[in-house]
């Protein structure tokens, strides 16, 4: 058996930075109510004409991680691809990236569980190397959410919350199993999917109902999310996550080394990291410039906290998410 190592790390936000005063010329709203609700100041949001897509994006990210991982794109052996926001219905984005980097012609897997995305997609990079089948596993999370949202009052405590962005890791085969990813855990409540979901277009309302119907009233193609549910949700099952990520490999909390919690909301964030006794050197967050990015939040935290050097060698380090389905998970790292 062996043990799966990020080699690499990766990441990349739009150039248009959109502030919360920005945001208060398009609805009701003002940087104090979005601050005091997410601890968001800031976010990325792709610019018309840029070229930057969901997929674009996450091909710009990995380039950089498989660089920093001391690789080129012939070593990489498989391909998984996070987004709630593909470019296509179908086909999903993990084949447009290897035909971006002109890559061989490797598996490609797209994973939609939105929030969690990025946690799940490492859960199965893990297993794929530990027993043997990969060497090297691209695993990117990317998302753009801001050509799908209501810019308008009606839909403002959803939109002031997302941005765009990608983040992107290489998980390498390491015969150190000592080190490198220790666990994973993976988690979902179907029966909660309706409090955070786009429910139109589907097949169940697909093209001949939405051109009947033409009605400009008609949110079901927006985000909802029902807010004081998902968070009492969030804050319990973060927790849950983290502690069964701990015990089984015999940790503290006092052990963390870093938390990179999925950014949904700051007050998420302090709540968890409150719980568990942790400082702010335990903890990174950057919801505060980025917004909520989903599928792309904790690539872009790790690879900025990495960046930062904040994260150290034989550091434990606790990736955790939760999110639309409802899906949660955690990822338990010794650096």
């Amino acid at each position: 058996m062996y043990s799966s190592k990020i080699t690499g790390l990766g990441s990349y936000v739009p150039d248009r930075v959109v502030t919360n005063e920005e945001l208060s010329t398009l609805m009701e709203t003002s940087d104090e109510w979005i601050q005091e609700r997410t601890g968001i100041k800031e976010r990325r949001w792709v610019d018309e004409g840029s070229g930057d897509t969901s997929a674009t994006m996450g091909a710009k990210a990995a380039k950089i991680a498989i660089e920093r991982a001391g690789l080129t794109k012939d070593d990489i052996d498989f391909i998984i691809f996070a987004t709630l926001s593909p470019d296509m219905y179908f086909p999903g984005c993990g084949v447009q990236v290897q035909d971006i980097l002109e890559m061989p012609t490797v598996g490609a897997l797209d994973v939609r569980n939105q929030c969690s995305g990025f946690v799940y997609s490492m859960s199965i990079a893990d297993q794929f190397i530990k027993t043997g089948m990969y060497k090297n596993i691209l695993v990117i999370g990317s998302e753009y959410h801001s050509g799908g949202l209501d810019l308008t009052t009606r839909g403002r405590s959803v939109s002031v919350i997302f941005g765009d962005g990608a983040g992107a890791a290489v998980l390498s085969r390491s015969e150190d199993t000592t080190k490198g990813i220790l666990s994973t855990h993976l988690h979902s409540e179907g029966k909660h999917a309706k409090e955070l979901t786009v429910e139109g277009p589907s097949i169940a309302h697909w093209v001949p109902e939405i051109l009947e119907e033409n009605d400009p009233n008609d949110t079901s193609y927006y985000p909802y999310m029902n807010g004081t549910f998902v968070f009492k949700h969030a804050v319990l099952r973060f927790s849950q996550a983290i502690i069964e990520g701990l015990k089984t490999n015999n940790l503290e909390a006092s052990d963390i080394g870093m938390l990179i919690p999925h950014q949904a909301n700051l007050r998420i964030s302090q709540f968890v990291q409150k719980k568990f006794g942790l400082n702010d050197d335990q903890v990174f967050n950057n919801i505060q410039k980025y917004g909520n990015t989903t599928a792309a939040s904790i690539p872009i935290a790790l690879t900025e906290a990495w960046e930062k050097g904040k994260i150290k060698d034989d550091d434990i380090v606790v990736l955790a998410a939760f999110g639309s389905g409802f899906t949660w998970g955690s990822v338990i790292i010794k650096w």
